[in-house]
């Protein structure tokens, strides 16, 4: 089984093109293979997170985003939500998940979520309905957000991403023994892919 790390973030608009992309590179060889969504908040609490109606959002969704999307035809938008949400509790939320065997459905569901929903990952209601949408329990979710007790998990998880991997940009990704920093395409991507699992 090759291991495969992808460290994003679930407001990171380029890392959902990472997992669109990673999903259709390993196309009928998937079985070969096992992925593990890693945690990276690019804007941790308390760093002031972005407002999707000034400037520099703008920008960057209209040179590079929405081209990107329509060239890897994924519908998606710019989320209205404002400023946009911190994302710890989501990932905590993910540590939960991850525990239950669906950690890679939730990270989906968190992505399709913001980018093609405008869904609050910040709000701990949302996230505990979406929790449900995937097959996990939304009261024992929620309280297992709220009280706290996935923390020192995600907290361990992001010194991993930043000290021992040295992440600094996402999406990253470790496929055997190789780190990639951002997209790559999905035929490139799908030859590493095969490289190493040679």
């Amino acid at each position: 089984m090759l291991q495969i790390k992808v460290y994003s973030d679930y407001v990171c608009p380029y890392c959902f093109f990472g997992e669109v992309v990673l999903e259709r590179a390993l196309q009928g060889i998937e079985n070969k293979v096992e992925i593990e969504w890693m945690p990276f908040e690019l804007r941790p609490y308390p760093t002031p997170t972005l407002k999707p109606e000034e400037n520099y959002l703008q920008t960057t969704w209209k040179n590079s985003v929405y081209p990107m999307a329509e060239q890897l035809d994924i519908p998606m938008v710019l989320p209205k939500v404002s400023p946009q949400p911190y994302t710890h509790h989501a990932f905590e939320g993910y540590q939960y998940a991850r525990e239950k065997g669906l950690g890679n459905a939730y990270s989906h569901r968190m992505f399709t979520a913001f980018f093609q929903e405008e869904q609050d990952l910040g709000d701990l209601d949302v996230l505990a309905n979406l929790a449900e949408e995937v097959g996990l329990d939304a009261s024992e979710f929620k309280s297992a957000v709220e009280s706290g007790k996935y923390k020192e998990a995600h907290l361990m998880a992001l010194r991993h991403a930043y000290e021992e991997v040295g992440v600094s940009a996402v999406p990253t990704f470790i496929i055997g023994n190789k780190k990639v920093r951002g997209l790559l395409r999905e035929k490139d991507l799908r030859r590493l892919i095969q490289q190493e699992l040679e």
